[in-house]
């Protein structure tokens, strides 16, 4: 991974790879972000701390699930998502699936941008008592992450390096002082919310949306794992970090009553560490979100240059931040539940039955029809159940991956018999 070729649209060498445990503390990073804290207080909040539990247990492990299968297809193939999707979807059809994975990694940019943005507000008000307007820390904050996008990403990612590490510390410090109060764990344990709009499937679902990306683009960093077990060994980073982190959010929200994490941390006095290392863990995790954005949609509109379609991409989001598209994300985060679960499901199918776990380049067509139609009626039916036009499974992500890999099933079924 040291090296500056990233394989784009060629299988990875044995000199660039590397240990599966590297890979998980990466994948563990994401999920130290304020979007994530955010998710777990929120949802603490809404539905009480154990129906919080299982919500973060059962979205984990569906999620764990299609990363086991995910990653084997990234470690066998040695190829990138974006190469990887050519094969079920054609070299054109696998454009509109990129459009959607980076309309969707845009989404999650103005999200962080945006919460950032609030952190920073805080901040500055809680230590100096300066009131500075959202809108210009917004597009100060921008500029700074499309020009670290542009120009430092490197640099800026090494620091992160030593940062998120810090900060998983220093958010279990955190939970500490919050168990060790006399009653607390019972309280927190005991905590359900007088009125809530959401239910339990509700939460489950919005989970399972806000990190349904992983599994899709598991394979850009599996890919550069040495083996198999080592590949499955990087998905820890999403089993345990990630609820661990809600966990976290959701203890010290309930036990504070604030869903605003510097509000949060105001109540054990320390607004200015959190701030430092959130700041620095979100700042980074965004310019990524920007970065692999910008990779997806370079694949739709190749002749605009990385630093063009930088900036194009980076005004769109602050665009959407200044818009207020937080107050958006759980409708967002269900829609990406809808889309995503379908391509997940196709290309599993497709690398582990009809092609055998063997993709040849030269085997890409460039529409690939079936895996398309398989997609967009997989995700139109799950559209209709979520929108409660009729039920399937009660679950629309469910319906969205069983819907879609069974229409693809069917549609190949001649190439399985050989004919």
């Amino acid at each position: 991974m040291g090296s500056d070729n990233q394989y784009t649209t060629s299988k990875v060498q044995k000199s660039d790879f590397t240990q599966g445990w590297k890979i998980a503390f990466i994948i563990a990073g994401t999920g130290v972000s304020l979007p994530v804290l955010y998710l777990g207080s929120e949802i603490a909040l809404r539905i009480g701390f154990t129906k919080a539990l299982i919500a973060f247990g059962i979205s984990t492990f569906i999620l764990t699930l299609l990363c086991f299968a995910t990653t084997l297809i990234g470690n066998r193939s040695r190829l990138s998502t974006y190469m990887i999707l050519r094969f079920p979807f054609g070299q054109q059809g696998s454009k509109i699936i990129n459009a959607i994975i980076g309309t969707s990694l845009l989404g999650w940019f103005s999200v962080s941008l945006e919460l950032l943005a609030l952190a920073i507000q805080d901040t500055l008000f809680e230590i100096i008592g300066l009131q500075v307007p959202l809108y210009s820390i917004i597009v100060v904050a921008s500029m700074f992450m499309t020009v670290t996008t542009i120009y430092g990403i490197r640099s800026i990612e090494r620091l992160a390096n030593i940062a998120v590490p810090i900060l998983f510390i220093f958010l279990l410090y955190v939970l500490w002082l919050t168990v060790k109060e006399e009653d607390a764990l019972v309280q927190i344990m005991s905590y359900v919310p007088s009125d809530s709009n959401m239910t339990l499937f509700g939460a489950i679902s919005t989970l399972v949306g806000s990190s349904v990306l992983i599994p899709v683009l598991m394979a850009d960093f599996s890919r550069f794992i040495k083996t198999d077990k080592q590949s499955l060994i990087a998905v820890l980073g999403l089993a345990i970090g990630t609820p661990l982190v809600y966990c976290i959010a959701a203890v010290t929200s309930i036990q504070t009553g604030e869903l605003d994490i510097i509000l949060i941390m105001k109540s054990y006095k320390l607004v200015l560490p959190a701030f430092f290392l959130i700041f620095i863990s979100t700042w980074v995790n965004n310019a990524t979100n920007l970065y692999s954005t910008v990779l997806t949609f370079s694949t739709i509109k190749s002749r605009i240059s990385f630093r063009n379609l930088c900036l194009i991409t980076s005004l769109f989001g602050t665009v959407l931040a200044l818009l207020g598209f937080t107050n958006y994300l759980f409708e967002f985060l269900d829609i990406l539940g809808v889309l995503a679960p379908s391509i997940s499901s196709i290309y599993i199918l497709d690398f582990f039955w009809l092609k055998k776990q063997n993709y040849e380049l030269k085997d890409i067509v460039p529409w690939g029809k079936k895996g398309l139609i398989s997609w967009a009626t997989g995700s139109a039916i799950a559209l209709m159940t979520y929108f409660e036009f009729f039920q399937i499974t009660h679950a629309h992500f469910v319906d969205s991956f069983l819907i879609a890999g069974i229409i693809y099933y069917l549609l190949t079924r001649s190439i399985y018999k050989g004919d």
